[in-house]
This record gives structure tokens, sequence and C-alpha cells, in this order.
């Protein structure tokens, strides 16, 4: 079947094949009509029409390069990698410099798993063009997804050289970078990500009359406007810089979202809380809270980590207890999932079944998350994980979840902002992290500077989520004894 006939498969009967032609000079008029049509239904996004007439402008002249090119392209947007693969290869055999072809050639390979067949397209679109700021940068998501993180910061930086307004290789250079645990240079590269705040979904870029502090200018005396940006996790994160600011002499507001509002309350050093599109204060100063590390030059041996900075309500915690009843076995909190709609989600994530037959018995486990996805609901249904608190689901805000957090021995947790409460409440909290985790947890590492509390459990390669288990595991056990 052709791979016209592939695309329109589920639209009904298949169109009949156009029947073979030549390249003869007298179809060199509709070589050039159907290849103009193509084109234009490219750039509409018809990327299935424009395949077709690709298709078809290919048999009339199978010799064109561009025509195989833009035909892969088109397949690549629709999903059909191993066509398009096949699409780059022909168009590369119609002209050996092709390095537009070699590099999305390379890029269909990373994404099938190909990593040293697109690692040798890279280097071919590189030694032909070395000036492609976007092919070293795919090169660098190519190693870095092979932990090869010093050679892919040197793809970043070949990036950035060639293009250094290429917000893209700037930003996630920064992430790789402080990843890495190169703080210095990693938080200056962080501020690119203000060039696709929408893409990234951290928030609007603040358009203030007030100026940016960023660690210049001396905050004695001055009022400061703190700011959230991305989730829950992350104000959780660096809401820690407010205190710091506060030492510093300033007067420090802090707008943040309203679910955690009551949590920060307690909170050193913050003289006012604002919901997130609430009127604000007067200020002289404004800065992102993502920004904070960067204005105190945080450094790993630097990172302001106290055992405790955020306190959940003794009176909400006395209901939980009361809710919970007498303790008998070690209590465990769980939680398996994140927010779906986050790009990292299907990674860091884990299925409920699949982790219930590695917990160990002899312990009282608790569901900490308020949503829950549909494949895992029959799995809780059908488990002894406790959620029987109607009223966190009624009403959640983070106050509630912190007080039930400080009634549990010990928290497991996928990366959520759950984890980031708990490290902030000074919780005891085990840390669940995928393969290639989210960059603020130092590689090679089974702690973090952030959290004194949290230990991290890696994944030993990619997937291997059931190695992460039994370590988790053995670890309760030991630390807990058997139960009973």
């Amino acid at each position: 079947m052709s791979i016209f006939n592939k695309l329109f498969k589920s639209k009904g009967p298949a169109v009949s094949e156009p029947a073979p032609s030549t390249a003869a000079a007298s179809d060199h008029n509709k070589f050039d009509t159907l290849f103009a049509r193509a084109t234009a239904a490219a750039a509409k996004r018809e990327l299935a029409l424009a395949a077709q007439l690709y298709e078809e402008a290919l048999q009339v002249d199978p010799t064109s390069a561009e025509a195989h090119y833009k035909r892969a392209n088109a397949l690549k947007d629709l999903g059909m990698l191993e066509d398009a693969l096949q699409g780059y290869t022909a168009a590369i055999e119609r002209k050996a410099d092709y390095a537009y072809a070699y590099c999305n050639r390379g890029f269909v390979q990373h994404r099938l798993g190909l990593m040293e067949e697109a690692l040798s397209s890279y280097d071919r679109a590189i030694a032909i063009d070395p000036t492609d700021a976007l092919v070293h940068y795919n090169r660098a998501l190519l190693l870095q997804d092979c932990s090869r993180w010093e050679e892919a910061l040197t793809s970043y930086d070949g990036a950035v050289a060639a293009n250094p307004d290429f917000a893209d290789a700037q930003y996630n250079r920064g992430l790789a970078l402080l990843y890495n645990g190169e703080y210095e240079r990693g938080w200056r590269a962080f501020e690119w990500r203000w060039k696709n705040a929408a893409r990234l979904s951290i928030g609007a870029v603040r358009d203030f009359e007030e100026p940016l502090w960023l660690g210049e200018e001396p905050l004695a005396g001055k009022r400061l406007l703190l700011h959230s940006e991305g989730g829950f996790g992350d104000t959780l994160q660096f809401c820690r810089y407010a205190t710091s600011c506060a030492e510093q002499g300033a007067t420090v507001f802090l707008e943040a979202q309203p679910q955690l509002l009551e949590l920060l309350g307690s909170l050193k050093g913050v003289s006012q809380l604002i919901a997130t599109g609430g009127a604000l204060p007067q200020f002289d100063y404004h800065c992102p809270l993502m920004s904070l590390p960067l204005a105190f030059k945080t450094r790993l041996e630097t990172v302001p980590a106290p055992p405790q900075y955020l306190q959940a309500n003794k009176d909400k915690v006395a209901r939980w207890r009361s809710i919970l009843g007498e303790r008998s076995v070690p209590r465990v909190g769980l939680v398996w999932s994140g927010n779906p709609n986050n790009w990292i989600d299907a990674r860091r994530s884990i299925r409920l079944a699949d982790w219930l037959e590695h917990l160990p018995p002899g312990f009282q486990y608790f569901r900490l998350q308020t949503e829950v996805a549909e494949e895992d609901e029959a799995t809780l249904d059908s488990s002894s994980v406790i959620f029987t608190y109607d009223e966190l689901l009624d009403s959640p805000d983070f106050a509630k979840t912190a007080a039930l957090c400080e009634c549990m021995d010990v928290i497991i947790s996928v990366d959520t902002s759950v984890a980031h409460l708990c490290g902030a409440l000074g919780k005891r909290i085990w840390l669940l992290l995928a393969f290639h985790p989210d960059w603020r947890w130092v590689r090679n590492r089974p702690d973090t500077p952030w959290y004194p509390n949290m230990r991290l459990y890696s994944q030993s390669s990619p997937g291997d989520w059931n190695g992460v288990f039994a370590r988790v595991a053995a670890d309760l056990r030991h630390e807990f004894g058997e139960g009973r």
C-alpha cells in the first residue's frame, strides 16, 4: 500500500494510485503544479493532503530530492516516523550534501530510539554546514538522552555560538547546566525561559514599571514584590528565598496561587500575601520566584535549606489525627502520579497497580493525592490503600494536605508538588525519579541540597521502576521493621 493510501485509510475507500509516469520534459509543468499545490497545503498544515500531492509529484519525477524531503517533513509531522525516515533517506540518496535532510533524519531516528544512527546523521549535517544552530541543538538533546552530558553541553555551546538568540538552545543549555550542578552558569542561562514563557506554561512575562531585582541593588528599606511562576511545586521550592530577602531589610510581598496562601502564611519574612491576579500594593522592585537563586548567586553549597520553612496548621493536624485514629503500624503516604498536562508526566508518573505488588506488608498506606487517573480508580477500590476523607476532595488546598502529611511516618512520592510540600515541611520524603528527571534533582546524587530530609531513588535505566520499587521496599523494611 502506498503512503497515499495509508494516510487516507481511516477516511473511507482508498483512492486509486496515479498512473505510472516518467520525468520527461512534457511532465515538467505537471510536476511543478503538484509540487506547488503540495507546498501550499503544507503551509496551511493540511499535512495529509500535502503528503498525497508530494507523492503524486514524485510519481512524475522520482529524482527530486526536495520533493522527497518535503514529503518526509509532512509524514514526520503526521507521526508516521518510519515512512518519514525512508523519505529523508531517499532525499539524501539523490542529494548527498542535503544538510536539512540529514538533520531531520537524525530527529526521526532519535524519536525511533536509533541513537547511534541519529548521531551519525547529525554529525554528517554539521560536517556539511557547521553554522546550523538547529543541528547542534538537536544533537545536544540526543546526547542528553544518552546521558553523555559533557558532549551534550558542548553541542549546546555550538548551538548558542551559531545563534546567540536561539532561546530554546539557551534555555535547555541552562537546564543541563543546573542538572549537572553547574549553578553559576546555569541560573544565568535559565533566565532565557522568559523568551518562551507561554509555551513553557510558566505564566506571562510581568510588565511592571518598577524595575526587576536580580541582586544588584540593596534591599534595606525597599518594598519587594515576589511573584510565583510555573506550578505549585515551583512556588513551594523557591518561596524560601522570601525569608532571605527579608533578612536583607526588604518589606516582602508574595503573590502566589490561591491554593497555597493559607500554608504560605507560615513563611517567615513575608509582610503580605496576595492571590495571583489580585490587587498589588505599591512596591519598589519585583522578582519572579525562580530568578531568586540567580539574584542570590546560589551554588550547590549555598542553597538556603533550613530543615523546615513551612508549618502545617496545628488544629488541622489534630483533626486529621482524630479522623485516622490510633496508630498501630507505620503510616506511609503514597503519591504515584502528577499533572497529566505536564510534558514530563509520562516518564515521571507510574501506574498504581505496578507499584502495589512491591509494597511490603505490615504498613498502613495512605493516598495523599486528590486526583486519580481513571485506570487507577479500580486498582484503588480493590486495594488496602486508605482514602476515606472526602473533605480533602470537597475543597482541596495545600493546608489540608500539609496537615495530613504531618500524620505520616514517611511519604513516598513521584516528582510532584506534594514532594516539595513535604520537603518544605521537613517531613521524611522519599522521591521516586525517572532515569532523566527534572533539572532540579542534580544527577548522581542520592540526596538533594534543597531538602535535607529528602532521599532520591532514581531509575538505573530508562523505564526501570521495578528496581526503584525494590530499593524502596528494602529500605521500608530496614528502617521500620517488617511491621506487625
